[in-house]
């Protein structure tokens, strides 16, 4: 009992324990790739049985009404092979590419203005797009400065 009590005890030193939160972190990043490999085959699969559907079924010529459809289906799977790169870096590096991320984000948010349907956005939505556009813009430029100057 004595034994079992020192080894709790020696597990919350703060060495011991950083080390077993960082087992957790490559546990978790491990599971979160594969789900997200899952996930972008899922997301690939669907994209081919709409487009297959739509060619199919949609009169010749018609296409293009479904056609902003599928450049979100495809920017979804671009996000989600972003999103996949960055827990790839994470486990590689073990420190976040706030890079990465910012592009991820920049690709999210043309996605929503791709896909955006005019009629039915406020236009308050659209200049919130727009200031996330420019934030994020400014801060990828801002990042890509201050690396370029490290190196």
């Amino acid at each position: 009992m004595r034994k079992l009590i020192r080894r709790i005890l020696m597990l919350t030193r703060d060495e011991n324990f950083m080390h077993v939160i960082e087992i957790v972190e490559v546990i978790v990043s491990k599971i979160l790739s594969i789900l997200m490999v899952l996930v972008i085959l899922v997301a690939i699969l669907d994209l081919g049985f709409f487009i297959i559907k739509e060619v199919l079924t949609t009169p010749y010529g018609y296409i293009n009404t479904k056609l902003f459809h599928v450049f979100g289906l495809f920017l979804n799977i671009l996000i989600a092979l972003e999103i996949l790169e960055n827990i790839t870096a994470y486990l590689r590096r073990h420190v976040f590419q706030v890079e990465l991320v910012i592009v991820t984000s920049l690709i999210a948010v043309s996605r929503k203005i791709i896909i955006l349907d005019l009629e039915k956005v406020r236009g308050v939505d659209i200049i919130g797009l727009g200031l996330a556009i420019l934030a994020l813009s400014m801060s990828y430029l801002i990042i890509r400065f201050s690396n370029s100057r490290g190196n």
